[in-house]
């Protein structure tokens, strides 16, 4: 039951994919869901979706929420790792860059790929167009399909609890929703009350 004045913002993480599986660098690259991926199943309901256009994202959007012809925001893709897609933390351990890359993003990225600030950057231009969108055509609730960074990076900016990027646990299983008065989302600021989201497995509840 949503709360009258206030609008919810839904973030959900695409279903486990098998590079997930592997621990493998996946940002625009794209990997088959994995079988358990099709098994997840939410009861709640939006009044609009939106989604990053990769298809490990559309896929789960289809598999949450069959009928939502979800919006397609390629700001709400994963960081581009570059060179570094499909590698993983022990195939890039002993690479300089790599190691000066994990100790400061802002100032170097993975060849090929973004910087850190460049991915948030890119994030909140997707981000601002959904709120234009929700503003313009009155909307109390909506969800947005993305990836594990760009939900870390909102829920740092945007939860009523400051914590850093790394600090937040984003789950294959559990989404979460802001809940905003238009004041504060007009204004940019923090959401009043954040609460998790449980994804069930289809036939347990």
């Amino acid at each position: 039951m949503f709360m009258d004045g206030f609008v919810v913002i839904a973030l959900f993480r695409h279903g486990i994919t098998e590079e997930n599986k592997r621990k493998a660098y996946l940002g625009w690259n794209d990997s088959p869901l994995c079988p358990e991926a099709g098994e997840i199943a939410i009861s709640q309901t939006y009044q609009g979706y939106f989604s990053s256009d990769l298809p490990r994202c559309l896929a789960t959007a289809n598999i949450l929420f069959p009928n939502s012809c979800p919006r397609y925001l390629q700001e709400f893709r994963e960081m581009n790792f570059g060179m570094w897609e499909g590698k993983t933390y022990e195939d890039l351990q002993d690479e300089p860059m790599y190691q000066k890359w994990l100790s400061d993003p802002n100032r170097y990225c993975p060849p090929g790929g973004e910087f850190f600030w460049q991915f948030t950057k890119r994030v909140m231009k997707g981000w601002d167009r959904v709120i234009q969108y929700i503003l313009s055509h009155n909307l109390s609730s909506c969800a947005i399909m993305t990836h594990g960074g760009v939900m870390r990076y909102l829920l740092s900016e945007f939860s009523p609890s400051a914590k850093e990027f790394w600090e937040w646990e984003v789950s294959y299983t559990l989404g979460y929703e802001f809940i905003f008065t238009k004041e504060a989302l007009r204004r940019g600021g923090r959401c009043t009350l954040l609460q998790e989201v449980p994804l069930t497995v289809k036939g347990n509840g």
